[in-house]
């Protein structure tokens, strides 16, 4: 059907060794520091609190069960890096294994991942580069420094604060208040700017921040660690493991990042061996600093008191360590700045490939003949970031994109599935993922867990402790999880992709309904541009007229 026609590896792979223009400069080191720039960020330094409040100190488990999916689905991404060394990411990946309407759902996805969870890490920005202004003494009017939609909100609730002083003091201009995050707006600008200068440029300037924001962290949890007082890790899960995983779209938010590796294929020296390693360094790196700054988080104050967007600053201030407030609020500005960079230079690639393949306009693939950068999506990526911080709320943004990166995780791990088995012998350097025959095992963890789960925690169908309503995710994962199990033992799958394709459903059910359906709105918008020009204009449909 021409809905699911696909790409063949060997085309990906003979045009790209044809070149593109991009300049390859990238190494191993690199593309750890690209990853660990994007992970650490937004996710550390903000959502990072809401999830503590949620789960309490138990949250750490949230974060390895994130680490955990995540590490299979970076052994997924790892294998198609290794077969596909072109740009694209999990779109490429999907067009070489489900096909052409995949690849554009995945494709469309990937731009809420990158384009828009950087509207998120903007907002995050603003509020730690806001404070640490004022550590100078320069105060922003509030009008400057929020955005329009919480600001109207408090004024209808008739709240006090922040949000109520903008709405009061903005000017006016034809009956409108002028209400928006002017930071916010200066670093998108900012940063688009170097990512459309080059590469080597961007490269360079992630490294520096990389080193800078890892040694204020590691001096973070030392000095936070002299005020743990173990009472506050009591108790552990205060609101059982639902809590815990009432916080998935923070924490999974943490953690998304270390697949924008895989859209600098083309611009690695030998993507083969550097993309794999790259990602897998920066998730490991990673894990164990979240486990770390939750542990010395939720010791050094309550839980209760982490349901802000900057804990970092709050534990500090609870305990009148002023001269820290000033340090986090470096760390955080320098951690999210490296974190919108990496996020604006995946998400132009992802285009550029769209563009090659016909599902977008050419112009989109256009590479700069100075820079050697993709000039115009780089441009669109920067106004697709820019326009919305002057309407939507940062928790909106945070929402929306976790259920998008989690989707194409899915989708990843499942395209592996579909490709053939890799029987070459592994050469030297290059990433090799390890079969593991899932016939016996997956069927087995499937039947041990059930027994498991439904004697020890029989109430898992239900979403509330009255056992009244029940929790459809849940059971539409139990099925998913069985009909795998059961296509493991026929197919004789292989392991590690199928535990992250039921380690990424697992997370799925964290997601509420209201965040289904935006997503589920996005979607067929996204189905409606396809329909309306990609299905059409696809070098597959134009090679079979």
């Amino acid at each position: 059907m021409s809905l699911f026609r696909k790409k063949s590896v060997s085309a990906i792979t003979d045009a790209e060794s044809h070149g593109t223009g991009l300049s390859r400069v990238l190494s191993v080191r690199d593309l750890t520091f690209f990853g660990i720039a994007a992970i650490i960020g937004a996710g550390s330094f903000s959502s990072i609190g809401s999830a503590c409040f949620t789960g309490g100190p138990a949250v750490i488990f949230l974060f390895i069960i994130c680490a955990v999916a995540c590490g299979f689905t970076a052994m997924c991404y790892a294998e198609f890096a290794t077969r596909v060394p072109a740009s694209g990411s999990a779109y490429t990946y999907a067009y070489v294994s489900f096909g052409e309407l995949a690849a554009w759902i995945i494709g469309w996805a990937l731009l809420m991942e990158y384009s828009i969870g950087n509207i998120y890490v903007a907002f995050s920005w603003s509020g730690y580069f806001v404070n640490l202004l004022e550590g100078f003494g320069v105060n922003l009017p509030a009008w400057l420094s929020t955005n329009y939609s919480d600001s109207h909100q408090a004024f209808l609730n008739g709240t006090t604060g922040k949000l109520s002083t903008a709405w009061a003091s903005a000017p006016e201009m034809l009956g409108l208040k002028i209400i928006f995050d002017l930071p916010a707006v200066m670093i998108n600008i900012l940063v688009t700017w170097l990512v459309y200068i080059g590469t080597k440029e961007s490269r360079n300037a992630s490294n520096i921040m990389v080193i800078i924001k890892l040694a204020i962290i590691l001096l973070v949890i030392i000095v936070g660690a002299m005020y743990i007082d173990i009472d506050n890790w009591t108790p552990f899960m205060p609101n059982q493991f639902n809590g815990v995983m009432a916080g998935v779209s923070g924490v999974f938010f943490a953690y998304i990042g270390f697949d924008a590796v895989s859209t600098l294929a083309e611009e690695c020296k030998n993507p083969q061996r550097d993309l794999p390693r790259g990602m897998i360094y920066s998730l490991i790196i990673c894990t164990i600093v979240f486990i770390i700054l939750a542990l010395v988080l939720t010791g050094m104050v309550s839980y209760t008191a982490l349901n802000v967007s900057d804990p970092l600053a709050e534990v500090f201030a609870v305990k009148g360590i002023k001269w820290m407030l000033f340090i986090v609020s470096i760390a955080a500005v320098v951690a999210m700045t490296s974190v919108i960079l990496v996020f604006q230079m995946g998400q132009p690639r992802i285009w550029m490939a769209m563009s090659r393949d016909g599902l977008l306009p050419k112009k989109f693939a256009e590479i700069h003949p100075k820079y050697k950068t993709p000039a115009f999506s780089t441009l669109i990526t920067g106004l697709v970031v820019g326009i919305p911080i002057f309407f939507v709320t940062p928790k909106f943004v945070l929402d929306f994109t976790s259920i998008g990166t989690l989707f194409a995780f899915v989708l990843v791990c499942g395209g592996v599935l579909m490709l053939p088995r890799n029987e070459a012998v592994k050469e030297k350097g290059k990433f090799k993922m390890p079969y593991i025959n899932s016939k016996w095992i997956v069927p087995a963890i499937t039947i041990l867990s059930f027994v498991l789960i439904f004697k020890y925690y029989p109430n898992s169908i239900y979403s509330n402790d009255e056992n009244t309503t029940l929790n459809f995710p849940m059971i539409i994962f139990y099925m998913i999880w069985v009909v795998i199990a059961i296509a493991a033992f026929i197919k004789n799958y292989s392991l590690i992709p199928v535990l992250g394709l039921l380690s990424c459903c697992y997370l799925l059910t964290g997601m509420g309904w209201t965040n289904w359906m935006m997503f589920s709105v996005w979607l067929l918008i996204g189905l409606g541009v396809y329909f309306l020009y990609g299905y059409r204009k696809s070098k597959l449909a134009q090679e079979k007229k």
